[in-house]
């Protein structure tokens, strides 16, 4: 089955179960949640996985390296990796966070500017036919 084909499926089946006809539907409340929740995941790991500097772990990686056992440097290695790894996955919650942050908003906007073009200079919505007029 071709792409196309599939994505068609994939549409219908979706439309079926959430009776809508469109590709994609996003509410203004979800992305805050989502963008929410990543800002506080961001801020719970950065907490928690901060072992690199302040660890015990840190702590015996430089005990091992004073009394010259191999294993010191090997744990230093493994610290900055995972300090690295770690500083990959905060960068991007934070990532997410502002960019939904800022769809959120953009969106709002493009709402706001929407609705305002739909009326009249004397703020009267316009008719049906009116904005038929628009589409064809």
């Amino acid at each position: 089955m071709a792409f196309d084909e599939e994505w068609a499926e994939a549409k219908r089946t979706a439309a079926a179960r959430g009776g809508s006809p469109y590709d994609l539907v996003v509410k203004q409340d979800d992305l805050g949640a989502v963008g929410h929740d990543a800002f506080m995941i961001h801020g719970e790991l950065g907490k928690k996985a901060d072992i690199a500097a302040t660890g015990a772990t840190a702590r015996a990686a430089a005990e091992c390296s004073a009394r010259n056992l191999t294993m010191g440097p090997e744990l230093s290695a493994t610290l900055s990796t995972w300090d690295s790894q770690v500083r990959t996955v905060l960068q991007m919650y934070a990532h997410i966070s502002n960019h939904l942050d800022y769809s959120r908003e953009a969106h709002a906007r493009d709402d706001e500017a929407i609705a305002a073009s739909m009326r009249h200079r004397d703020g009267t919505a316009l008719s049906v036919s009116e904005i038929e007029g628009y589409v064809k």
